[in-house]
């Protein structure tokens, strides 16, 4: 086992080398890993069909029954369930050699700045979002994203936003934060952990299009450089979780005031859920 000294924590032992690769792979094969395999399939099942990827669709919050309170169960289930992988990785990280979250740029010493970079920043990256995403949608290069597909009930709203919240803390926690501490501990150079956090974040997103790929790759880029030049990671969980919340939440008005840029609403369709 390799040791480290830090002024802030006493001397303690840090996992050795193929202990933290294996960690790795688990944690990845519980989360994105996993996810950017079935997206990789789900790709190759847009591009063997009949139709057009341009003409496919892709809904990110389907419903899940067509009865409303269950409906509402199975989404808090489905955000609880995600959620998991963040618990498990900040336990990781807190029993590692610096036993603070402080490592991950969440420590709370400054909340305003904190959320002020966070907005700034989902405005610099949604508005060219929204025009890659058009622009891979007149290529045919991406499908028709629908960001939602639930009924409007009272607790529409909130779920999108918990939905959104869950997807900006999932992915920044996971594929920047953990990602780059473990990678830091095996020795990685920075430019190799944006590179490679920046490919997982793209291939994950694969199934919406080649368009999505290298959105979310240039996205990938610069979260990566940010994180390494200021070691915040509240901001991106800010940004990331406003973009996602504006798309969940203001897709129907979107879709009617721009009915030739945008898909229309679909009825929804209820997922069986076991």
């Amino acid at each position: 086992m390799r040791t480290t000294t830090d002024a802030r924590s006493p001397r303690l032992p840090l996992p050795g080398d193929r202990r933290i690769q294996v960690e790795i792979l688990i944690v990845l094969g519980l989360s994105l890993g996993l996810s950017a395999v079935y997206s990789l399939v789900a790709i190759a099942n847009r591009l063997t069909r009949e139709v057009p990827l341009g003409d496919q669709t892709a809904t990110l919050n389907p419903s899940r029954s067509d009865r409303p309170v269950f409906d509402l169960i199975y989404q808090l289930l489905g955000i609880i369930a995600d959620l998991m992988p963040v618990a498990l990785v900040m336990f990781l990280l807190w029993s590692s050699a610096r036993p603070h979250l402080g490592r991950l740029g969440i420590d709370g010493t400054r909340p305003w700045r904190d959320t002020r970079d966070g907005i700034g920043l989902a405005l610099l990256v949604g508005i060219p979002g929204l025009a890659l995403y058009l622009g891979g949608r007149a290529l045919g290069l991406t499908v028709t994203v629908v960001p939602t597909a639930l009924d409007e009930h009272w607790w529409t709203v909130p779920v999108l936003l918990l939905s959104a919240a869950r997807a900006g803390i999932v992915e920044e926690v996971i594929v920047v934060g953990y990602l780059f501490a473990r990678l830091r501990d095996l020795r990685w150079g920075p430019w190799t952990i944006i590179l490679t956090s920046a490919l997982l974040r793209a291939t994950y997103h694969l199934y919406q299009g080649f368009g999505a790929f290298v959105g979310n790759f240039a996205m990938g880029l610069l979260f990566g450089w940010l994180y390494t030049r200021y070691g915040r990671l509240l901001p991106l969980v800010i940004a990331h979780t406003l973009i996602d919340a504006a798309v969940f939440v203001g897709y129907a008005w979107a879709a009617g005031a721009f009915p030739g840029l945008l898909a229309p609403m679909p009825l929804p369709t209820p997922t069986p859920t076991p």
